[in-house]
């Protein structure tokens, strides 16, 4: 279902830019910064951004990139990241009001680097990726309940295809693992046969992540909640470089 744009959307975005990295010009990398130099995770297709949410507070001797397509939904994961922080709330008559009480609208909230915890979002597309990132940045990646693009002519467009997980390949520590998780079993059978074809080792996989050993430690994402809640099996693997 296509998300509703948001209203005053590109202001939102605008006023807590401070949390996001922006895309680079071309042949450029990101340019993010951290107040800790700590190992980095991507997560990509965030959506409204409770898995990041809930890991960067989980695991947080990491630092996280949560990146995500669709601007509309990125500014929801922002916003909710930005409470959850304490970093403030969306003022009544627009803009964001700080902590101290001044309201941010039509110029970005400078958030002091400390404040600013160890999550940033990205508002753009995965096909860059390798454009964006030097080799071997990234401890872990994690995508979940991506589109399946279920028309054979959209293949490439998978995250579990080839040309990403040579992306993934590239961007990865020696030992950094991939993670995957779906709803769809058509898609999670075509990146099952991507993965054993590729130089990946499959570490786990899980055609009922909810009644595995993995159970304890697994997040819930907000679609995961919804398909869980109408009775879908959760299906998961991991693979390491």
């Amino acid at each position: 279902m296509r998300m509703r744009k948001k209203p005053r959307g590109r202001e939102r975005l605008s006023v807590l830019s401070a949390l996001t990295v922006s895309q680079p010009v071309q042949g450029g990398r990101v340019d993010f910064s951290f107040e800790n130099k700590l190992p980095l995770r991507l997560e990509i297709g965030c959506g409204k951004g409770d898995f990041i949410r809930a890991l960067s507070r989980r695991e947080d001797g990491y630092n996280y990139l949560a990146m995500e397509r669709c601007a509309d939904v990125a500014v929801i994961a922002m916003e909710k990241y930005a409470l959850d922080r304490g970093l403030g709330r969306p003022h009544p008559q627009g803009g964001w009001e700080a902590p101290d009480g001044a309201v941010y609208k039509d110029t970005p909230w400078d958030i002091p680097l400390a404040m600013r915890g160890n999550v940033r979002f990205m508002p753009m597309e995965a096909g860059g990726l390798t454009d964006y990132f030097d080799g071997g940045v990234f401890e872990s990646i994690y995508a979940n309940f991506s589109d399946p693009w279920p028309k054979t002519g959209h293949a490439r467009r998978r995250l579990t295809h080839p040309d990403f997980l040579n992306r993934y390949l590239y961007l990865l520590q020696p030992g950094g693992y991939f993670r995957f998780k779906t709803d769809n079993a058509d898609l999670f059978a075509y990146s099952m046969e991507m993965l054993e074809a590729s130089p990946f080792t499959v570490t786990f996989v899980t055609h009922d992540l909810h009644a595995s050993e993995r159970a304890g430690e697994n997040i819930m994402t907000e679609y995961e909640k919804n398909f869980t809640s109408k009775g879908f099996p959760i299906h998961m693997v991991e693979a390491r470089k």
